[in-house]
């Protein structure tokens, strides 16, 4: 079966105008009881037309729509769609695709239209030889005529569940972005296997209708509501109010945003996972609902907790009910909602955790009968109490910990309750590189292999996306990959495919990144180290982050070999953005690993009162953090213009804007108030190397410290001291402007990534 290429532009658009005007009447109206828009197929408030019989009179796998899937597959390959043939196969079962075709006819045979694209993926890596990363891709060097299958190649998926995203990524990747950036997001992670996406984006809308039932204000609410970047915390039960107040437009746009990612999750034949209700509520619920009962959360890293209200509660169905209405008339339905009760410190009071999370299920099936629960595993939950009071056939646990910690017995930690191996090896969208790769493919191939294995999924849960992408394209090759995966042969592999064709330095360059930052052991840490470059200033600083590893996880020569292969692959291949995005994050690790050398030897010339050491040492620091503002500066993969212009886009006036613009700095520098930045250690948790950000903040920090030591030397008197929460949030509160957008990188990554590795190399002779 084929699609016309001539009628599927017409009908996608046809179905996009559909959903978008009864989506903003949705919107306009507010109503759960004129909810029409396409769920499963149907329509809601409509009966299903009945499935088709086959001769036998049993039901016959309904065919359905490869057009989203086809959309999809013109924006990934633009020139070379037309020569894929992708045909529905809803009888194969589920998560199945076949490859097959001579060369500039390829014909994908999908279950649905996610794994129609998981096969295109899987052909692009492992016969044409291209790479759609996440980011950089090299579909540039691809032929004219795509190469021929050389047999028909069939691949189901290993686990049912293939999840992606933080509870948190929407905050540290991104809670301004569009609607294109979004979809963009949602062609990789089809493209890679995944067909349950966490959807963040609008959360806060069936809380605002809903809670205006229940005796508040529409301004209160908008005043309770966290401004977009820090509301992953608040829908996790940590904080409200910061970062707002948001206004009634932003939370409809938002709201109308989420919906079309909801639904283009849809298309695809993904499931949208949407935030359920466990009783979150503003401040005074009880006084103004009779017979609600209330416990109080305490803190959370300096910030006051919401209230949760007790599930067992009668008022609590009342509430839930009106939730989930209220959220179904802009999103849809959905079987899988996110909720995380008791999450980091939550306090259970004098309520029955047992009946209450009996409750809260019982609350999701009465407006989505059968409906998953996924729940995160980390620290101390999902507790024994709350799975001994639910369904455990209609829970899965997002296990956060999977290959952080070693001796972990998952069917005895939870009773044998369904969970997918996780992994969050990147915290706070820091740019480091590396994973615990080695232990992915251990554990899973093991894990699986028990013969009480409750394993049925992958979790791909870095807390920020879009910063690792041979990370990435490894953890989802797990839930594909039929055999146990050869660590060092994959890496050769990517080498091959990431800039378009083999190439023995591209080779060299990546067994250097394998062996090193992405050989990591677990037992303590599942993310490598951050840089010095961007903490704040102290002469025994040990990580930028307080919760990061304090010391480097591998060692630091094999990432400036690695830079130095990379200078020297084939000048052909170097036009990729797959190529310039490896070339300056490569750059950016060799020096931010240098940070670490570097400091030490500042501080022996400080306690040395080696003025002249300490000026030529500092001197050197500095020039590093100017090559690092330039190297990251040529890559539009790390420009704060594009973070910040991105938040102020979404206000309507300026006062808006700059409330926005200030949501988002500060999730990168002070993250909240003083309690929190300070008492929480919160400041830099986000910290990441970025032109603008290094340039603005992270320069002028370190230079003022430096400053204060160096006036402390020339005077022979202690360094006066620096109120650093002052100097980050006064930059929180900037609106300066930097280079965004097509046009915002500058410089020519490979000879900035060449002085860089001519500096280190400088460096490490005049150290002998």
């Amino acid at each position: 079966m084929t699609n016309s290429p001539s009628r599927r532009p017409r009908r996608a658009r046809l179905r996009r105008r559909i959903a978008l005007a009864t989506l903003a009447a949705l919107l306009g109206a507010g109503s759960p009881a004129l909810a029409g828009t396409a769920d499963g197929g149907h329509v809601r408030g409509r009966a299903p037309a009945p499935p088709p019989q086959g001769l036998s009179g049993a039901p016959r796998p309904r065919a359905f729509d490869v057009g989203p899937a086809r959309d999809a597959l013109e924006r990934l390959l633009p020139r070379h769609a037309g020569q894929f043939t992708l045909v529905p196969d809803p009888a194969a079962g589920a998560d199945r695709f076949t490859v097959s075709g001579p060369a500039g006819a390829i014909t994908v045979r999908g279950s649905t239209g996610a794994t129609l694209l998981t096969g295109v993926g899987w052909y692009l890596q492992h016969v044409a030889g291209a790479d759609i990363g996440w980011p950089g891709e090299s579909i540039g060097m691809l032929p004219a005529r795509l190469p021929a299958v050389p047999a028909p190649v069939t691949r189901s998926a290993l686990v049912p569940h293939r999840y992606a995203l933080n509870d948190t990524d929407d905050g540290y990747s991104g809670a301004y972005r569009t609607f294109e950036q979004h979809q963009r997001q949602i062609d990789l992670l089809a493209l890679h296997g995944i067909n349950e996406v966490f959807v963040q984006a609008g959360a806060e809308y069936p809380y605002y209708r809903a809670l205006q039932g229940f005796g508040y204000s529409a301004a209160e609410l908008r005043e309770w509501i966290p401004g977009p970047g820090h509301q992953s915390w608040w829908l996790l039960q940590n904080l409200s109010g910061f970062g707002g107040p948001v206004s009634e437009r932003l939370v409809r746009e938002r709201a109308e945003l989420g919906g079309r990612i909801a639904e283009q999750l849809r298309g695809l034949g993904m499931t949208p996972v949407l935030p359920g209700y466990f009783g979150t509520v503003p401040p005074g619920f009880a006084a103004r609902n009779a017979g609600a009962k209330t416990v109080a959360q305490g803190d959370w890293a300096g910030f006051e907790r919401p209230d949760w209200l007790d599930p067992s509660s009668p008022v609590f169905g009342k509430l839930a009910a009106a939730y989930y209405a209220e959220q179904r008339a802009v999103f849809g339905d959905s079987a899988m909602y996110r909720m995380s009760p008791l999450h980091e410190g939550g306090t259970a009071g004098t309520v029955d955790v047992k009946a209450a999370a009996r409750a809260v299920q019982s609350a999701l099936h009465a407006a989505h009968p059968g409906a998953m629960w996924a729940v995160l595993g980390w620290q101390d939950s999902p507790k024994a109490e709350l799975l001994a009071g639910v369904d455990t056939s209609k829970l899965l646990i997002l296990d956060g910990l999977s290959d952080r910690y070693n001796q972990l017995d998952r069917e005895t930690r939870w009773g044998g309750a369904p969970y997918a191996m996780g992994t969050i090896y990147n915290f706070g969208g820091h740019t480091t590189i590396g994973a615990n790769t080695s232990v992915w493919i251990d554990r899973f191939g093991s894990w699986r292999a028990k013969s009480n294995s409750a394993l049925k999924g992958i979790a791909y849960l870095p807390e920020a996306t879009g910063t690792n992408p041979a990370a990435f394209d490894l953890f989802t090759d797990l839930a594909w990959e039929p055999g146990p995966i050869d660590q060092r042969k994959w890496f050769a592999d990517f080498a091959g495919r990431r800039y378009g064709r083999p190439d023995k330095e591209a080779a060299a360059a990546w067994e250097e990144l394998r062996a090193g930052p992405y050989s990591t052991s677990s037992g303590l840490w599942s993310e490598s180290q951050d840089s010095l470059f961007t903490a704040r200033p102290s002469l025994t600083a040990v990580g930028a982050a307080y919760w990061s590893p304090t010391s480097m996880r591998y060692p630091a020569d094999g990432v400036r070999r690695a830079l130095d292969h990379l200078l020297k692959v084939d000048p052909k291949l170097r036009g990729s953005s797959a190529y310039r995005f490896d070339l300056v994050d490569t750059a950016r690790q060799a020096l931010a690993n240098h940070s670490r050398v570097l400091l030490p030897k500042i501080k022996a010339a400080y306690e040395a009162a080696d003025l002249t050491r300490f000026r030529a040492l500092t001197a050197e620091w500095a020039d590093g953090e100017r090559q690092l503002d330039a190297v990251t500066g040529s890559d539009p993969n790390f420009l704060l213009g594009d973070w910040l212009s991105a938040a102020r886009s979404w206000g309507a006036d300026e006062a808006e804007q700059d409330r926005y613009e200030y949501d988002a700095r500060a999730i990168l520098s002070v993250w909240g108030r003083r309690s929190t930045s300070e008492g929480g250690f919160l400041h830099d948790y986000a910290n990441r190397e970025w032109s603008g950000l290094i340039g603005e903040l992270y320069a002028p920090r370190w230079a003022a410290y430096f400053a204060a030591l160096e006036e402390s030397l020339v005077r022979r008197a202690a360094p006066r001291e620096i109120d650093w929460h002052d100097f980050e949030e006064e930059w929180a509160r900037r609106t300066t402007r930097h280079p965004s957008g097509p046009n915002g990188p500058s410089g020519d990554p490979y000879a900035l990534a060449a002085k860089i590795a001519a500096a280190l190399k400088s460096s490490e002779g005049a150290a002998r």
